[in-house]
């Protein structure tokens, strides 16, 4: 299984900073992508230390007997402690906290996706795209249990709230799951910078459009800060060949 990958940030067109973060491994054996939140500084550290805690977890461990489900749970929680920790030594950043969403290629033929928050996993298949991920926010919930309407939760105010992030006592647990992967599939982390802006049938269409990561990912982005870019916005894509 070949892999190429690329990866894009922008800060917007309303927002002074970047609180998104991403990471490529130069093996390309994992991707991340986390959206930072909690002021200016927070936000950035947090993603900061999100990716990099992940990124040093992983690699260290990459050869462990460990189970690669309990070998991403944890590096998850890592970075979820180090955030604890920084969060206690500098009390101004106290509210800081971010989502992430990795994939994990320990075995080839059965990647792994973990995520907390509602930055997304999504895959393109034969011209179909399917969200991966399951958003930890009230409305993904409400929208689950059939109280709100897709269309009512992309507007909605609560929308932004979420139930769950990295730099929070109560979390004791991440979603991990196997994604099936074939060649020809494109795999698409994104911050809500992204999927604020442009609904799952346009990024299809730009994934579909360019076949080069790199047009795919700026295009994407373009698109996005033309329809407001009101939020940082982070892609990475991952083109299974």
């Amino acid at each position: 299984m070949k892999i190429n990958s690329t990866g894009k940030s922008d800060p917007g067109l309303i927002r002074s900073n970047n609180q998104d973060a991403y990471y490529i491994d130069p093996e390309e054996r994992f991707f991340i992508v986390a959206d930072g939140m909690g002021g200016h500084a927070g936000g950035e550290q947090a993603s900061r230390i999100a990716t990099q805690e992940i990124q040093t977890y992983l690699t260290e461990n990459w050869n462990a007997s460990k189970s690669s489900e309990q070998l991403l749970e944890e590096a998850l929680l890592k970075a979820n402690e180090a955030i604890l920790l920084d969060q206690q030594n500098y009390p101004e950043r106290a509210d800081m906290g971010t989502t992430v969403v990795a994939i994990m290629f320990r075995d080839r033929e059965s990647p792994l996706c973990a995520h907390v928050g509602d930055s997304r996993l999504y895959r393109l298949r034969n011209s179909q795209l399917e969200q991966i991920t399951e958003d930890h926010t009230w409305v993904a919930r409400a929208l689950k249990m059939g109280d709100i309407t897709s269309d009512e939760a992309r507007i909605h105010p609560f929308r932004h709230v979420l139930s769950r992030c990295l730099g929070r006592e109560d979390l004791h647990q991440v979603d991990i799951k196997p994604v099936d992967v074939k060649a020809g599939d494109r795999l698409l982390l994104c911050s809500d910078g992204l999927t604020e802006e442009l609904a799952d049938q346009t990024i299809s269409s730009f994934l579909q459009e360019n076949s080069g990561g790199d047009k795919a990912a700026y295009s994407l982005i373009e698109s996005a800060k033309e329809q407001g870019g009101h939020d940082n916005i982070t892609v990475v894509i991952v083109t299974v060949e």
